[in-house]
């Protein structure tokens, strides 16, 4: 009966019986899936190093303006360009920061034969634009052979004058808008509605003066007075630095610092600019040196693109566990 017993036994490892073809297959089945699981890792590995290369050449694509272009292609001398395009202010494309980076790669390169600013910007901040208009003379005295020319397309006013003025020589179209030499400040008042409607305005403050201006509450002649002094101070460290960047081409007159605008031929009249012509005739007769490099900061888009991954990455995971939270609800 023993005997009978172990012949028919489940564990018998004799080849060919049941347990052995058992083993046979889980032995073969994990080698299987060892083998599939470095093929995919392989295929990981060419997907990342994929993923490096075209963040690497990406990369490139962002930093061409920076490379050694004189030199890649024989070109002995290049102009250099960069945009303040829109309003001056923190945060924006024409802020301190994306200009002076560009400025300061511009002047750095090799080739650059002369620097041109090309302005497109009705103004913005004064703070902004003086943080550009100071790194333009800062850079002029370090790199005293390289010239800069502003050049104006459609409007060049306030903020945007600002930086113009610190330039060698201002360029314009006939048609440009330019000027605005002033100063303002916003604001509306609500009082008259407010008493109409019935409302009650209530105000908290610590500090005699911390409420000035309130659009609610009535303007109040001695803050009136402050504000208009600062803006009076702001005006004239405009116009100082107007007449630092311009010097005797100015044609002094009453309306000059008004805060009009004028056309660009108008303004050649005045001072404001010292020839018509764009940035192409600047690079091509001004500076002779026609290849034109753009060094304005652009936006990562390699950068960019990671970023929209990233959002899309985190939604599509919070809709899931969304999912997740309502399917265990119920």
């Amino acid at each position: 009966m023993n005997n009978e017993i172990n012949s028919d036994s489940p564990t018998d490892s004799t080849p060919g019986t049941p347990a052995a073809n058992w083993e046979q297959t889980i032995v073969r089945n994990f080698a299987y899936e060892a083998l599939r699981e470095q093929r995919r890792a392989r295929r990981w590995s060419v997907f990342f190093r994929c993923l490096i290369f075209l963040y690497l050449f990406g990369l490139l694509l962002v930093s061409w303006p920076s490379l050694n272009l004189g030199g890649a292609f024989g070109k002995s001398k290049i102009t250099a360009l960069v945009d303040v395009q829109g309003v001056i202010a923190h945060g924006m494309p024409a802020s301190a920061e994306n200009v002076i980076t560009g400025l300061r790669d511009a002047f750095e390169h090799k080739a650059t034969a002369a620097v041109i600013v090309r302005l497109n910007s009705p103004g913005g901040s004064p703070v902004q634009a003086g943080y550009i208009n100071d790194e333009i003379f800062r850079l002029k005295v370090k790199y005293p052979r390289i010239k800069v020319y502003a050049v104006i397309e459609d409007i060049c006013a306030s903020g945007g004058y600002y930086i113009a003025a610190a330039a060698d020589e201002i360029y314009a179209d006939k048609g440009s808008i330019v000027g605005s030499i002033g100063v303002r400040m916003d604001s509306f008042g609500f009082v008259e509605a407010l008493h109409k409607l019935g409302i009650e305005r209530r105000l908290l403050t610590a500090g005699e003066h911390k409420g000035f201006l309130d659009p609610f509450m009535p303007l109040n002649d001695h803050e009136v007075a402050h504000v208009t002094g600062l803006l009076k101070e702001i005006h004239q460290q405009f116009i100082n630095t107007v007449r630092k960047g311009r010097r005797d081409r100015l044609k002094e007159n009453p309306d000059l610092y008004s805060g009009l605008v004028w056309t660009g031929e108008k303004g050649l009249e005045l001072g404001l600019v010292d020839a018509l012509g764009s940035a192409g005739y600047v690079a091509r007769e001004i500076v002779h040196a026609p290849d034109i490099v753009d060094f304005t900061p652009q936006q990562n888009v390699v950068e960019s693109l990671a970023r929209r991954f990233g959002a899309q990455l985190s939604a599509g995971i919070k809709e899931t566990l969304n999912k997740s939270l309502v399917d265990f609800s119920e």
